[in-house]
Parts: C-alpha cells; structure tokens; sequence
C-alpha cells in the first residue's frame, strides 16, 4: 500500500469517528461539574443540600449529557431537576414530574418560583399522577435519561400502581437509555410498609420491581451508603447520615 493510499485510509478512519462521536452527547468532566455547581446563580439552599447529595459524585453517576431529553419523578421543589437543567443544555430538556398532592401540600409554589430563573429555561413542570407519570409531550422511546431521586418510596404510602408506573418509564426510555433510582434504604424484609412513618424502602424490593419492568441493573453507586445506620428511625434528623442506595438500570 502506499504512502498516499495509507493517508487516505487514515482520513477515512478519522472522518468516521468524528462522524461517531457526533451522534454521542459528550460526558461531562469533573471539571464541567465543579463549574456547574459553583454557578453564581445558583441558591445557597442548594448549595447546603449539594454537601448531603454528594453532588459531584452524583451528577458524574446520573451523566447527563448536552442534548439529552430527561425525565425526573417526583422532582419536589427541583433541587435535581435544576442540577439537571443545567448539564443537559445546550440542546436538551428537563421534564419535572409531581403528583397533584405533592404540589398542594408540599411544594407550595417552590418549584414555580424555581421555574423563573434562567437556569430552568430548558425545563418544564407537569403535574401527573406516579401511575402515569410521563407527559403526553413525550413520544415513546424517546427518552435519553429518567431519574427518581429520593421519591421512590413516597409511591407506597400514596397507593400508586408501581408496575404500571415503571412500565411506563421502560415505553418512554430510548434502547439504551438509563433509570436512576436513588432512596433512603430500609431494613430487610420491610419492603415499602415504612414508606410514610420513615420514609425509606427496602432496596431489594426496587430491584425487583424495576426489573420487573424489563430493566437491567448494570451499576449501583457506594458513595452515599452509611453501614452504621441501623435503618430503624426517620431519615429526617437522624443521629448519623442515611444509609441510601443510588441504583442505575438500563432499558435493553
């Protein structure tokens, strides 16, 4: 082969994996987190709950990308909806779920006066039962990302259809595409009956019902786990920090 003949082949190679790498959000570095969570516009209530959250190592586990299209269940007042807004742009959209409860007795407003600032110009808010959670605005199989921080278990004291809620986080997701669950872990063999007294579930039992769904569990996250929790107090001001799971599933 000759020389001209091996410069060819090589910028055909080099073409093809731009061409690759075109079609792929790129992974946000540990450099790109840092920034995002020292934004100046972000609040400093946010801030505080960035050193409970574990923020970097949580964001760098959910990896969402510029561009992608994402889901977040039971989004609260948007603490990670925003985290999220912000590393999805430029190019992607948040979709923030709450159930009509959760906005009427809990929220009060927060997440509307959240929706203000500039930072959630890629987001939107949409009140929509656990059972059915995913907006009509969203096409099947087209989701990159769901996330379902901390919520989980509030589907237990609420009465909420679980099979049919993940069911349909499996329809909305891209082949692909990852479920990130995270949540106060229970004690075995408690499945999800201390949902409203201590407001955890057992991890086993959303592994099992996730996968349920179809999902795969392919990584599971160590930097909230806390051994020494006995798991039998509420989490809300507790005597040492939460033992909590991060759980991440893919749809095949």
């Amino acid at each position: 082969m000759t020389r001209a003949s091996v410069l060819r082949l090589w910028g055909v190679l080099a073409l093809c994996f731009l061409a690759a790498c075109a079609g792929e959000p790129q992974r946000r570095s540990a450099g790109d987190i840092e920034t995002l969570l020292k934004a100046p516009d972000r609040s400093d209530a946010d801030r505080a709950n960035d050193s409970r959250r574990k923020a970097p190592q949580l964001l760098a586990f959910i990896d969402a990308r510029p561009g992608m299209r994402v889901l977040d269940l039971g989004a609260g007042g948007g603490y990670t909806t925003e985290l999220l807004a912000r590393s999805v742009a430029p190019g992607g959209h948040v979709y923030a779920q709450n159930t009509e409860y959760f906005v009427k007795n809990l929220i009060k407003g927060r997440f509307d006066a959240r929706l203000k600032s500039p930072a959630m110009r890629n987001a939107s808010h949409h009140v929509l039962e656990f059972d059915n959670p995913v907006p009509n605005a969203i096409a099947p199989g087209s989701l990159d990302l769901v996330t379902f921080m901390f919520t989980y278990h509030d589907t237990g004291w609420t009465g909420a259809d679980r099979a049919r809620m993940n069911k349909a986080v499996f329809a909305a997701l891209k082949s692909g595409g990852h479920y990130i669950v995270a949540d106060h872990a229970g004690r075995p063999g408690t499945g999800i009956s201390e949902s409203k007294t201590l407001h955890r579930v057992e991890e086993a039992l959303v592994r099992k019902e996730i996968e349920a769904a179809g999902f795969r569990l392919v990584d599971e996250a160590r930097f909230l786990r806390n051994p020494n929790d006995p798991r039998d107090k509420s989490v809300f001001k507790p005597a040492q920090p939460n033992d909590e799971f991060v759980l991440k599933f893919v749809k095949p």
